[in-house]
């Protein structure tokens, strides 16, 4: 049994390393057959019978069941929801419209009767209406009749006065005519009322006026003769001059209203001031006439008028609304003045319409349709319609399988896109861990998958700022552009959705990484959700989708898509830190909360070890100035440096910066080089101890062992080589003095190497020249290049010439020349 284990232990041994071995192949494998099934998923179990193929064998029922006819049912809720009736709303510009063209005609009217005057222009006590209508109407030589008409009646009844009166007349007046003359200018004549000149004058001024031509005008004519001679006579005669003075007032005013009533024909021939009502209505009736129509338009626009309404229906509705609200005379003005400017002023609420006609198109009960056992549903050799198909659907008759040959064309399609991301990788200085990988494919299968679910409001803005913040712009826009080629191939999806997302995403890959705080990725996200809905609004309406489906449906769709691509930002910036502890990353944002000296590794590290503190920060100074010229991570050096020697926070007094001037340990208690030797190595095992405990990531972690190296701990090793010479019993073994390792393994731990090497010298150095400075300089990283240290680092040996100077120049900043001041005697004062 022990042999049987031993040897299935060692098979699982030998499978874990081949599968280790061949890491990269595996995950090839894992995101070619994941993306196939994600993209591929309507590939599978497909029936083989499909709508419209013809049958391979005649389908009877295997028993009775009811079944619901869908193309019926869904035909029965398009015709209701097409005979659904639409629901209007009143559209208040046309209704804005309409009040403005009505207020302009009364304001016209207003105009037209100010110029007549006001009417009536007496008192109807003393003159009746029509009296006063007559008056200003009528014309010239009616006019002139009248007048003639009146004194004659006048003379009449001084005639027929007894002749005691009439002699008493005689004595103390003397006769006046009453009205002007034929010519207009008033006859005055000094003569008695029996004379005959004077009566001979009146009889022949009479006698020159026209007649009235018919039996009507007669009547009003005599009328009106009537009312002026009674009002004579209540009166006085130079009351009536008066009168008649006022008359031809108004009536020069209501010839001035008329000629502007015929301009406005002649400009206007539809105008509904053709006639002379407007002019014959009294104020009052006109001041109501006024108020009503503004009220009855009001209450007609309310209640709205649709298109399309019958002329004879509006006019009837105008004709009750004016009965018993205007008077009489008005309401054929009335109506004429609504009628002309009354139109449709309803319009199509599209969004509780098409309410309504969801509810309608709810309300229609399913069809049910009862299929009888043996009852033959599709005969051998017939198309296969919709209905059958759902038949033979419910009773499981429909053979399925998978679409192998559609499969594994997708799959080579998929194949393709992944090599072209390999290529980009290879071709990029961000390396990739296999874990990372693994990441870029989660995140890649997020978007067809939401596609996949159904959800169309796909997380392309998310993977986008995602891939940015974690890996370079290159990778991330990659991803995102072959996402934008192949999820065509296999999803249906909107191709301006498809381009508006992919468009956002690209935003958040390309800008991303420059960004130093979280504040700026949640700006970011929301230009990346304005994007988005911007570009979605913009191809909608470039394509006609506008016209299609309403302004209202584009205006939406756009606004859920911004709101969408808002959504998937700020769940990628709430999922970020956990994933960067996950899969162990770096971000340029998280490399910056790593520097921050409150942290709290480093504030232990400034009080438990302040020279050591100090002489982090002088390596991280020189660290940085190197890592910028060279193109490098600063961020990543920044980081590490400040790290890189947490590790001897184990015994502070064991490293000479943090003694302070006070005794040597390793020289008072210790005076053991091998122990001593272990105490300074001991810095780099307990530090990574520390870096794992605070879980900091593998880029910070590989700054503590490789700033080492395997250097060997020369001053150790030189007195154990002098105590080797005295004793010949004791054995000296190199590798007991030198770190554990490894060496750097990138430019940025061989930076910090040669910087940690260099910190000490450049204290040292006090009065000398900078060039004296690059010569200890150059040394010291010759020995380090000379060791071995930096071959796997990537850095070139004239990178390390650059280096030396960079660090000189970074020295002769911290210790320039100062002013010297002269000395001051002291008084004795």
């Amino acid at each position: 049994m022990a042999k049987s284990i031993k040897t299935q232990t060692g098979i699982n041994a030998v499978g874990l390393g081949w599968v280790h071995e061949q890491r990269s192949s595996v995950v090839f494998a894992i995101a070619v057959v994941s993306l196939t099934g994600v993209l591929g998923h309507k590939l599978y179990n497909q029936p083989q019978l499909q709508i419209g193929a013809y049958a391979p064998q005649t389908f009877k029922a295997p028993y009775s069941i009811n079944i619901e006819n869908k193309q019926q049912t869904e035909a029965r809720r398009k015709a209701v929801s097409k005979s659904s009736t639409s629901v209007l709303m009143v559209d208040t510009s046309t209704t804005a419209k309409i009040n403005q063209d009505l207020q302009q005609l009364l304001d016209q009217g207003n105009e037209i009767r100010s110029v007549a005057g006001s009417f009536p222009f007496l008192d109807t006590a003393a003159l009746s209406l029509p009296t006063q209508q007559y008056l200003r109407a009528c014309s010239d030589s009616e006019w002139k009749a009248l007048l003639a008409a009146v004194e004659n009646q006048s003379k009449q009844k001084l005639e027929l006065l007894p002749k005691n009166q009439t002699r008493q007349k005689q004595k103390s007046v003397k006769y006046l005519p009453l009205f002007p003359s034929a010519t207009g200018s008033p006859i005055e004549q000094n003569h008695s009322l029996t004379e005959p000149n004077s009566l001979n004058l009146t009889q022949s001024l009479a006698s020159e006026q026209p007649k009235p031509s018919n039996t009507t005008q007669s009547k009003d004519f005599q009328l009106v003769v009537g009312e002026l001679d009674a009002y004579r006579i209540t009166t006085s005669a130079q009351n009536l001059l008066s009168l008649v003075q006022q008359i031809s007032q108004v009536r020069q005013r209501y010839i001035q209203a008329k000629a502007q009533l015929l301009q406005l024909e002649t400009a206007n021939p539809q105008t509904i001031y053709q006639q002379t009502v407007i002019l014959d209505l009294s104020d009052d009736d006109w001041s109501s006439t006024y108020t009503q129509v503004r009220q009855i338009a009001d209450r007609i626009l309310t209640q709205g008028i649709p298109e399309g309404l019958p002329d004879q229906i509006l006019q009837k509705a105008v004709s009750i609304h004016v009965q018993d609200l205007v008077p009489k005379d008005a309401e054929a003005l009335t109506s004429k003045l609504l009628l002309t400017v009354l139109k449709p002023n309803l319009k199509k609420d599209e969004a509780k319409t098409r309410i309504q006609a969801q509810q309608a198109m709810e309300g229609v009960l399913p069809v049910i349709v009862n299929v009888k056992q043996g009852e033959v549903i599709v005969r051998k050799g017939q198309k296969i319609t919709d209905w059958q198909f759902d038949v033979l659907e419910e009773y499981k008759l429909i053979r399925r399988e998978n679409n192998w040959l559609g499969l594994t064309k997708l799959a080579v399609i998929i194949t393709g896109a992944i090599g072209i991301f390999v290529w980009v990788e290879k071709h990029n200085k961000h390396r990739l861990r296999q874990r990372d990988r693994l990441l870029i494919l989660l995140l890649t299968l997020s978007t067809p998958g939401a596609l996949a679910m159904g959800i169309v409001h796909t997380t392309w803005s998310g993977v986008g700022l995602l891939l940015g913040s974690f890996y370079s712009p290159i990778l991330g826009t990659t991803v995102i552009g072959l996402l934008l080629l192949v999820i065509p191939t296999s999803l249906e999806v909107s191709k301006i959705a498809l381009l508006a997302g992919a468009t956002g995403g690209i935003l958040g890959s390309c800008i991303a990484q420059r960004l130093r705080s979280r504040e700026e990725l949640a700006i970011l996200g929301v230009a990346i959700a304005a994007t988005q809905g911007s570009l979605y609004l913009i191809l909608s309406l470039f394509f006609g989708g506008a016209f299609g489906t309403g302004w209202y449906m584009v205006f939406q769709a756009a606004g859920l898509f911004t709101l969408s691509g808002l959504a998937w930002s700020i769940v990628a910036l709430g999922v970020s830190p956990y994933l960067e502890k996950l899969f162990d990353l770096v971000t340029p944002i998280r490399l910056a909360e790593l520097a921050n000296p409150n942290r709290p590794l480093l504030k232990k590290l400034a009080t438990a070890t302040p020279g050591t503190f100090q002489h982090t920060l002088f390596v991280a100074t020189l660290a940085e100035a190197a890592a910028k010229k060279l193109g490098c991570n600063v961020e990543l050096v920044r980081a590490g440096t400040l790290y890189h020697d947490i590790g001897k926070m184990h015994d502070p007094l064991g490293f000479i910066e943090n003694q302070m001037g006070g005794p040597n340990k390793h020289e008072t208690e210790i005076q053991d080089p091998w122990k001593s030797a272990e105490i300074i190595k001991k810095h780099v095992s307990e530090g990574l101890v520390m870096a794992r405990k605070h879980w900091l990531p593998t880029a910070i972690q590989a700054f503590i062992p490789e700033h080492q190296g395997t250097m060997l701990i020369a001053y150790f090793y030189h007195q154990a080589q002098q105590q080797a010479q005295a004793d010949p019993s004791i054995k000296l073994d190199e590798a007991d003095f030198r770190y554990d390792g490894p060496i750097p393994q990138s430019r940025e731990t061989g930076i910090v190497m040669l910087a940690d090497a260099c910190e000490a010298a450049l204290r040292s150095l006090k009065e000398v020249t900078p060039e004296q400075a690059l010569t200890t300089l150059n040394n010291i990283l010759r020995a380090r290049w000379q060791d071995n240290q930096l071959q796997d680092s990537g850095l070139t040996r004239d990178e390390m010439t650059q280096i030396a100077q960079i660090f000189v120049e970074v020295w002769q900043q911290f210790h320039h020349k100062r002013i010297v001041y002269p000395k001051l005697k002291v008084s004795n004062k």
